[in-house]
Formats: structure tokens, sequence, C-alpha cells
């Protein structure tokens, strides 16, 4: 089997379609830019794994929000059947990513400033992942304008920018680096 099929060789690509033919949409759309940033974000999220390392003990929890990625992609960029929009990422996913913010928190100074985004290598990743990710949050929000989809992935995405700033900060931490505040001084 090829990896290659030349059916987006025109700007095009399918959204997919669990019965029935495929919808052809630009690769411009925003529905498209909206899980592709979605995908560029897990790709972000699987470097930081790397540095972590696989002993880690946020391993899981990264593992288990790359996976939901998918999942958010896939309510982005599958056709609704019998008028419903797919709905894998659930309120129920918020909640946890709540939890863990909450978890991880409680581990951390006050935050006092804004923060530059370095320290780290893997928490400068981090901060990578956050502007990703409120990148595909807009992007959603602008997608969900024109299409309907499942709207637990805007918060969702929302949560998971906050998540992965306590995480920055966290592995910041919890790592030899700090948190350097933003230089007011202009």
């Amino acid at each position: 089997m090829h990896i290659y099929t030349r059916l987006g060789d025109q700007g095009e690509t399918s959204l997919y379609t669990p019965k029935g033919v495929p919808q052809r949409l630009s690769k411009a759309h925003r529905r498209v830019e909206a899980y592709g940033t979605i995908d560029e974000l897990n790709s972000v999220l699987g470097i930081v794994r790397a540095e972590l390392g696989p002993a880690d003990a946020l391993a899981p929890l990264l593992v288990h929000v790359q996976n939901r990625l998918f999942h958010a992609g896939y309510d982005i960029s599958t056709m609704p059947q019998g008028g419903v929009a797919p709905s894998t990422i659930t309120q129920a996913d918020v909640e946890r990513l709540e939890r863990e913010i909450d978890h991880l928190q409680a581990d951390l100074p006050p935050l006092k400033n804004f923060v530059l985004p370095s320290g780290v290598k893997a928490a400068a990743y981090l901060q990578q992942a956050r502007a990703i990710a409120r990148r595909a949050e807009r992007r959603a929000v602008a997608a969900a304008a024109e299409v309907e989809f499942n709207p637990e992935v805007i918060r969702f995405l929302n949560r998971l920018s906050d998540l992965l700033f306590v995480l920055a900060r966290y592995v910041n931490l919890r790592d030899g680096g700090e948190d350097e505040a933003v230089d007011w001084q202009v």
C-alpha cells in the first residue's frame, strides 16, 4: 500500500464519512485548518514526551492527552451522520483536564507575574504546545462559525492550553528551571 494517493494534488482533501461518499473540500477550509492545527499540537507533545523520556511520571498524562487530541480531530473532521455530529470528546474529558490542573498547581508557588516561555527544554516545548493549543482553539472557533461539530472540542482545547501552561511551570520547577518573569520596564 502506498502512503500517497495523489487525491490531494489539486488542493482538496476529504472529510471522513463512516458511511457514504467522502465530502471533498479545500485544504484551506477552516475545518481543515482546525484539525491540522490539532495534529501540529499533537506532534509537539510527542517532542515533549521524547524530551522527558518514557519513565517520566507525566508520560501517562501526555499519552492520554495525545490520544484525546486524535479524538478531537476526529470530531472536527468527520461528517455528521443522520444529522448528528460525532462527539468523542466529552465534558468528562474537560473535567479530567481541570482535575489535572488543580493537582499540579497545588505543588506550584502562586503565580505573581506573566512568565516568559523558557527554562528547561521540555518546559519550553510545553509553552510552544500551549501556544499551538490556543491557535487550535481559535481555528476551531472559526470553523464552528461555518460548520457544526462537537462543541466540547473547543472547551477541551481551551482547558488543554491551561494545562500545558501549568505543566510547563511544573516541569521547569521540578527539573531545575524557574518562572522567568516578564520585564515590564519598557
